[in-house]
């Protein structure tokens, strides 16, 4: 009996370990296939087109240095030192990781949720991407690849929070079934780990990319307003109007100091 105890003791700390800080759900070892799609939704083929660009102009307040001294896992990653990802502007003078979804003109009616899940890792002592989109529903498998000790905690007024401990590398799978924007999500850990998940209950949305661009496809002809989201600089709103399986351009501008 007292060797029986002994070959559970280990199973019996992690299983408290991962209760203490929220863990349950779906889980699995990190392995070494690619991991979900990208941040974008599943847009449905056919139909209109929006794209554009969200340019930036004056000046960008300047980023803060961030100390990783106590892990040095992550320290290592940033031989030049690691800065915060609040306003990341692009070398031809747009904006990065801004948010950008359809906020009126789809006619009521309910679009599939896509079966693709998006995916939000821990690398290097951040969440990455800086900021994701997903419909209402969509499977978010959250990624721990530090294999250090990683706490998720999301914190949304629309739905239900969670606080899950990842102390090695592992997955973990999450959804939010209510528009939501946006949530943040912090680690109660690092307390410089922050990132931002955008709930859309259909599947037009996108995120700027590194050249400030974006595309949003598949839309049916119509009149819609479409909405930008900034975590510091906050929201703009344009009208389009897409004709049956036309393309339209779109252009928003956040100005700093």
């Amino acid at each position: 009996m007292k060797t029986l105890r002994w070959y559970w003791l280990p199973a019996l700390i992690l299983t408290v370990v991962l209760a203490a800080c929220g863990g349950g759900g779906e889980q699995s070892p990190a392995g070494g296939e690619e991991g979900p799609g990208a941040p974008t939704g599943g847009q449905p083929t056919g139909g209109g087109t929006i794209s554009g660009v969200v340019n930036f102009t004056g000046t960008a307040p300047d980023p803060e240095p961030i100390l990783m001294d106590a892990e040095p896992v992550c320290q290592e990653r940033y031989p030049d030192g690691a800065f915060t990802e609040t306003v990341e502007v692009n070398d031809n003078g747009t904006l990065q990781n801004v948010f950008l979804y359809v906020k009126e003109g789809l006619v009521d009616q309910e679009w599939p949720v896509s079966s693709d899940p998006v995916l939000l890792d821990q690398k290097g002592c951040r969440y990455g991407p800086h900021v994701l989109g997903v419909q209402a529903g969509q499977d978010i498998v959250i990624r721990n690849s530090d294999g250090i000790l990683h706490n998720i905690h999301p914190k949304p007024i629309n739905n239900r929070s969670f606080n899950l401990g990842q102390p090695v590398e592992m997955e973990t799978t999450r959804a939010f079934p209510n528009s939501e924007i946006m949530i943040p999500v912090i680690c109660d850990v690092h307390d410089w780990m922050q990132g931002y998940i955008g709930v859309v209950d259909h599947p037009f949305f996108a995120v700027s990319g590194s050249d400030g661009s974006f595309e949003i496809s598949g839309l049916p002809a119509g009149e819609y307003v479409i909405e930008a989201w900034h975590e510091l600089y906050g929201t703009q709103t344009l009208s389009v109007s897409i004709p049956e399986g036309g393309t339209e351009q779109i252009e928003f501008t956040y100005e700093g100091a």
